[in-house]
């Protein structure tokens, strides 16, 4: 899995691009999570998200992505991952994953988030906390760690302390290198491996995103061929930030402060990007 495909390591001026499109994803992600409400559609999720990349000039990385036809992914309940947003009606209690990215100047964006319509369930609520806080501890590692395999320990171990084995980790989906293209080496794990995989290096950026079951871990693929359900039908929730490494520290490319407000508690302090010497 680890070492077979080449890893992109990018210069300062190019994570300050990637930078940008990170701030945009991030605020098209404001304007869908905004407008995820109880008789909503998630098409209309859809139409936000793009017309917040419209107004920046940015283009969507998820549409056409191998035929994908929407801009983001809009999973909601047992929906893992990749649900095509239409005509779906949201509904009060429903726990929902918006995922969507964003590129611009040929450099690329990728954040997901989890929303709780209304009332949610208690334990859909312990779900996304558990697996946001998850995918801080693992930027964290990121910050602090030597390879690539020490960000999905961090994963697990938190996930492991505060839930036991109440909530199950996917493996069939992981977080992935980003930065010329949305998909690219190394594969971030978001469990322990005996592979530790790469050494963490200046230069690369990575998409860090943990998903959580409230059941087991078997998934299955719908006749759509994208969208990802729980076999059991236990409910889900996907967290996702891309991070820069650089000579000087981390910064959160798709959170417009860096990450400060989340990594600072964990003892992390994100350092902007430096610009390159002339």
């Amino acid at each position: 899995m680890f070492g077979r495909r080449r890893i992109e390591y990018k210069t300062n001026a190019q994570l300050h691009a990637m930078q940008r499109a990170g701030v945009v994803t991030s605020r098209a992600l404001d304007a869908a999570v905004a407008a995820a409400v109880p008789g909503a559609t998630t098409a209309s999720l859809d139409d936000v998200f793009r017309s917040v990349l419209d107004e920046h000039g940015a283009s969507s990385n998820f549409l056409g992505y191998f035929g994908y036809p929407a801009a983001v992914c809009v999973s909601v309940n047992e929906v893992v991952v990749h649900g095509i947003p239409g005509e779906q009606v949201l509904e009060e209690g429903d726990i929902l994953s918006v995922d969507g990215g964003a590129i611009v100047g040929g450099w690329h964006g990728d954040s997901a988030r989890t929303v709780l319509l209304g009332r949610p369930d208690p334990a859909d609520a312990e779900l996304s906390d558990v697996t946001r806080n998850a995918m801080w501890h693992g930027i964290a590692a990121a910050a602090t760690g030597t390879h690539v395999g020490d960000i999905g320990a961090a994963v697990e171990d938190y996930v492991r302390k505060v839930s036991g084995h109440r909530f199950g980790i996917l493996e069939e989906y992981v977080g992935h290198g980003i930065g010329s293209k949305m998909h690219m080496a190394p594969d971030v794990l978001n469990f322990r491996s005996t592979d530790r995989g790469p050494r963490l290096r200046a230069g690369m950026a990575l998409a860090i995103e943990p998903m959580l079951v409230r059941g087991g871990i078997g998934t299955r693929v719908l006749d759509d061929e994208w969208t990802v359900v729980t076999t059991d039908g236990a409910r889900s929730s996907q967290w996702e930030h891309s991070v820069a490494l650089h000579a000087d520290g981390v910064w959160v490319l798709t959170a417009e402060d860096g990450g400060a407000s989340e990594l600072e508690p964990l003892g992390v302090r994100p350092v902007p990007i430096p610009e390159d010497l002339p």
